[in-house]
């Protein structure tokens, strides 16, 4: 097979303990998934849990990573850029309408993750009721840190997850408090799409979101997985 211009190449993650990598097919993100972030994000039925999960997507080439301190650049078009602290999920296998109980079986392993968001380009999207993309899918947009396997680490349920700016907490939660847990979100979106290995999922974030600007210094953390350091330039 010949091409007209030689393919890009995939993102891919770092794997700890190994000299392989994780390549990225996709990357979905599950919005709203604590209860906190909801309500300070004005989704008062999203946090009494009456409303099933909802899913967005960014590009796979969104994603930027690496060890030690990721450097990400600060996007066009945005005065207000917002960091979002997340666990993600590496799938190392697939399936549609998978069941929760099988869920766990195609998880290749977690990382540490960050999705930034043009907040400001986000919201005059609601207003308008027009897709989110632009607010949340442009370049390196999609942060994460080393991939860690299941088979080494477990299962991660419960543990703390946070984000400082430059050396002050903003964000800090647990992830027993996520609604929807890691399973039943796998389950729930593979009824919407065939998952395939490489796909990221990530599965939301506790409340305390706010504005980033270039020189600032992030450091992250999901207790059982890993750290994640950004500077934003």
């Amino acid at each position: 097979m010949s091409y007209v211009f030689p393919p890009a190449a995939n993102s891919s993650l770092p794997v700890a303990g190994t000299e392989q990598r994780f390549p990225v097919r996709r990357v979905f993100c599950v919005g709203r998934n604590y209860a906190e972030h909801a309500r300070e994000m004005g989704a008062a039925d999203q946090a009494e849990g009456l409303e099933p999960p909802f899913f967005f997507m960014k590009p796979g080439d969104a994603v930027v990573s690496g060890e030690g301190e990721v450097a990400v650049n600060y996007p066009p078009l945005t005065s207000n850029l917002h960091h979002e602290i997340e666990l993600v999920v590496a799938l190392g296998s697939g399936g549609a309408n998978v069941t929760v109980d099988a869920a766990k079986a195609m998880i290749f392993g977690y990382a540490v993750g960050l999705d930034l968001t043009r907040r400001d380009l986000q919201a005059r999207a609601k207003e308008k009721g027009h897709p989110w993309d632009m607010g949340k899918g442009f370049d390196q947009s999609a942060v994460s840190g080393v991939v860690q396997p299941a088979a080494q680490i477990g299962h991660p349920a419960a543990g703390r997850i946070w984000l400082s700016v430059n050396g002050q907490i903003r964000q800090e939660g647990d992830l027993d408090q996520m609604m929807w847990k890691v399973a039943d979100v796998i389950a729930n979106l593979s009824t919407f799409v065939r998952l395939e290995a490489g796909d990221l999922i990530y599965t939301g974030t506790p409340a305390g979101v706010g504005p980033i600007v270039p020189g600032d210094r992030l450091e992250a953390g999901v207790d059982g997985v890993a750290g994640l350091r950004v500077r934003i330039v």
